[in-house]
């Protein structure tokens, strides 16, 4: 954003207008005989009309939505019959599956017989890796594994039957399995308590005693829900108390940020400060969550200052904020003031998620302008092409956008807990069925922990800033065509110079490895990338003293080879324990060898006084 010290925003409550109609072209040779004048702009009236018309279609559409879960009907009909069109005219196909499924009732009739014998029967298919669902002891007993096994069985039937059906778009093919997946799920045998062996044998050790509490939870879950209280347990997380407790000051603050600056702990530090531009999509103090997992303190620790962005949680209001706001009343109008607060000294700049993607957008907008103010690009969990994001493109087509646009249209935002059920839709297994069987037929509570907490700590997204990420981003990929425009210029990443550090997560659901490498496929500079073990965001938090951590690492020098991702992973060189050891050590490698003495808290003489304590007010917003 721009080097003022107050946002620059559009105007609250302000709708978009209505999008001017494409003209249509004619195919050549079939021009009129005389030119025909250019058809005049719709007048004031004609614009009004053409605006009344499409607020029909959104609230349409916003209503269809409460129904559907925020999900577009349209998408799901036009992926099903694709896929059902293509497999009634498929015959091969249909003969395959019709092989297939004769080829399975062999294998479990055989693994049936082997059992009645007792003898010990192995099993006839294995879980997916992850799928922890028939690990426990119970479930390798009859009749229990029988159920299991056939439940494997036909869920992999259906993969099969979802997949590699001559003629189907790879978007409608990815949409129709998961829903396969989804429905499945629903009927797996653990999900009933008459056929998990755990429930059952629970059920008899209490007298019942484990549906009653069950209940008990469910209705207290209902009740929160329904109140908009956070879920059970999150209150021993307390913002300010618990989590986000790294001392420091708030040293800068517009209508869009917060700029908090970490008192330090060591007597001298280095001289270039660090700038952490979090994800908006969810509240920043996931890298200062408790004091033994924080990323913040622990660069503090290693004598860094370190600064990082509060994002304020936009209300209706903030309906007409863009991703160009974002970009100048936040990250750049934070780098102006770690300017004035740390002068003459670069910046390692670090994103995270989205806050990542932002950051290397803001990098080649600095670096097409010649602006050398950054020392280093850090990004964690950061996709820069979206040509491959993983399964959370389901949810992103034309016909979803225009469901969410009408959605926040209507409201002027994205509810958290929207887009919450997305997340929790990749990873039913984990984040919904387990629960259901764990919270309600065992009667237990999942113990809640920092990261849970912070989970639930959602945030909103504005309807202008979120319409142009997916379609920008998610749908036209313009960053990784060089088409992504600031301020009239293309924002490329090949003009970055900076060194990178990229870090991707193993299983990542949001912003998957493969696609998080594909930066060196974008940039001209040296790139160091590191793989980590975790998910995008335990992977990300994983302080040194946690145990069974490891990573892959690799340095790709600008005129070096690049390697596809599989190549990468077979020659990477694994190390146990934290990135974030081996991070501070890069960091440390490109920062001056001469440290200083810590800058003062603020700079209250360039107009950056301390405005309280951190962890600020944005924060809290609700």
């Amino acid at each position: 954003m721009d080097t003022a010290k107050t946002a620059v925003v559009t105007k609250p409550g302000k709708r978009p207008a209505a999008p001017a109609v494409p003209a249509i072209s004619r195919p050549m040779g079939l021009e009129p005989a005389t030119a025909r004048a250019p058809k005049p702009p719709p007048q004031p009236e004609e614009s009004l009309g053409l605006e009344a018309f499409r607020s029909i279609d959104r609230m349409r559409e916003a209503l269809t939505a409460q129904a559907t879960g925020g999900l577009s009907p349209a998408a799901l009909a036009l992926a099903f019959m694709d896929w059902s069109i293509h497999l009634a005219v498929a015959p091969g196909k249909r003969m395959e599956l019709v092989w297939k499924g004769s080829e399975k009732a062999g294998r479990f009739g055989a693994h049936l017989l082997s059992a009645s014998t007792g003898t010990h029967a192995p099993p006839c298919i294995e879980p997916l890796p992850g799928d922890s669902r028939f690990t426990a002891k119970a479930w390798q007993k009859p009749p229990f594994c029988f159920w299991a096994q056939a439940f494997l069985l036909g869920q992999q039937w259906w993969h099969n039957a979802t997949r590699e059906v001559p003629g189907v778009a790879p978007h409608h093919e990815d949409v129709v399995s998961f829903t396969a997946r989804q429905l499945l799920d629903m009927f797996s045998p653990s999900n009933n308590p008459f056929a998990n062996p755990e429930v059952i044998e629970r059920t008899l050790k209490t007298g019942g005693a484990n549906f009653i509490q069950g209940y008990q939870n469910w209705l207290e879950d209902v009740g929160r829900l329904a109140t908009g209280q956070a879920p059970v347990g999150t209150e021993r997380f307390v913002v300010g108390r618990d989590v986000a407790v790294t001392p420091g000051k708030v040293v800068y603050r517009n209508h869009l940020i917060e700029l908090i600056q970490y008192e330090p702990t060591t007597e001298t530090v280095h001289a270039e400060p660090i700038l952490i531009v979090p994800a908006w999509i969810m509240k920043y103090y996931i890298l200062d969550l408790s004091p033994g997992n924080s990323l913040v303190r622990y660069l503090v620790n290693q004598g860094y200052t370190v600064f990082c962005i509060s994002w304020r949680n936009p209300t209706a209001d903030d309906r007409d904020l863009t991703m160009d706001d974002y970009r100048r009343s936040g990250v750049m109008a934070a780098l102006d003031c770690v300017n004035a607060i740390v002068p003459d000294q670069k910046v390692h700049a670090t994103g995270y998620c989205l806050g990542g993607t932002l950051m290397s957008i803001v990098a080649a907008a600095m670096a097409r302008a010649d602006d050398q103010r950054l020392a280093s690009l850090t990004l964690l969990a950061a996709q820069t092409d979206f040509t491959e994001p993983g399964e959370l493109a389901l949810f992103i087509d034309h016909s979803q956008l225009h469901v969410l646009e009408s959605m926040m249209w209507n409201r002027g935002y994205l509810t958290g807990d929207q887009m919450g059920g997305s997340f929790q839709l990749l990873r039913t297994n984990d984040l919904i069925w387990s629960r259901l069987v764990h919270d309600y037929l065992m009667g237990e509570r999942s113990p809640m922990f920092d990261l849970i907490a912070w989970n639930a700590d959602s945030t909103r997204m504005p309807y202008k800033m979120h319409s142009e990420y997916l379609q920008r981003l998610y749908l036209d990929n313009e960053l990784a065509a060089g088409r992504f425009m600031v301020d009239g210029r293309s924002a490329a990443i090949q003009n970055i110079r900076a060194p990178m550090f990229v870090v991707g997560t193993e299983r990542d659901h949001v912003a998957p490895w493969r696609s998080v490498y594909k930066i060196h496929y974008l940039s001209d500079t040296d790139v160091t990338f590191v793989l980590t073990s975790g998910g995008h965001n335990a992977g990300i938090v994983s302080e040194p003293d946690r145990p069974n951590r490891r990573f892959r690492v690799t340095l790709k020098k600008a005129d070096d080879v690049c390697l596809d991702p599989d190549e990468w992973s077979a020659a990477a060189t694994q190390k146990m324990g934290s990135w974030w050891i081996e991070w501070s050590g890069w960091l440390d490698a490109r920062s001056s060898a001469k440290r200083a003495r810590p800058p003062s808290m603020g700079a209250p003489g360039k107009g950056y006084a301390c405005l309280g304590d951190a962890p600020g007010t944005h924060v809290f917003q609700r």
